[in-house]
């Protein structure tokens, strides 16, 4: 059986950073993937879809420090569905990627200041997957 996912896209929002009671960092990344459709009359159009990532320890750390909304960036890892509930005590779903690998694609001196090149992390951009998975709250 394979679950593997390959995303690029663009950051529509900053990652949005927490972390567990041990201290591992955890981000959500929201990627903005878009294909070009040609519909029935002949004109051509655009579809976005949007998906959640979710990316763990170094990774996480990585993309917190180096990636802001607009950035283009490469995902690898799997789909995965887990259930929670809501205020009201209803059963919800959520199906987001689980990111082993992120590659930041945006040029180096892209949004930073002054046209300076922003200092990238060690190891191309990315981080492996490897974690506690007892660290992880869901």
């Amino acid at each position: 059986m394979v679950n593997k996912v390959i995303l690029v896209g663009n950051l529509g929002a900053d990652p949005e950073m927490r972390s567990t009671k041990s201290g591992m960092a955890i981000g959500n990344l929201r990627v903005a993937t878009t294909r070009r459709t040609k519909g029935q009359d002949g004109t051509w159009g655009e579809e976005t879809e949007w998906t959640t990532v979710v990316v763990f320890d170094k990774t996480a750390e990585n993309c917190g420090k180096y990636l802001s909304k607009g950035k283009k960036v490469y995902v690898e890892g799997r789909l995965q569905t887990r259930k929670w509930q809501d205020k009201e005590g209803r059963d919800r779903w959520t199906t987001e990627v689980v990111a082993h690998e992120v590659k930041f694609l945006s040029p180096k001196s892209e949004g930073a200041p002054n046209g300076q090149a922003r200092p990238q992390p060690q190891g191309g951009g990315y981080g492996g997957g490897d974690y506690d998975q007892s660290d992880v709250p869901f």
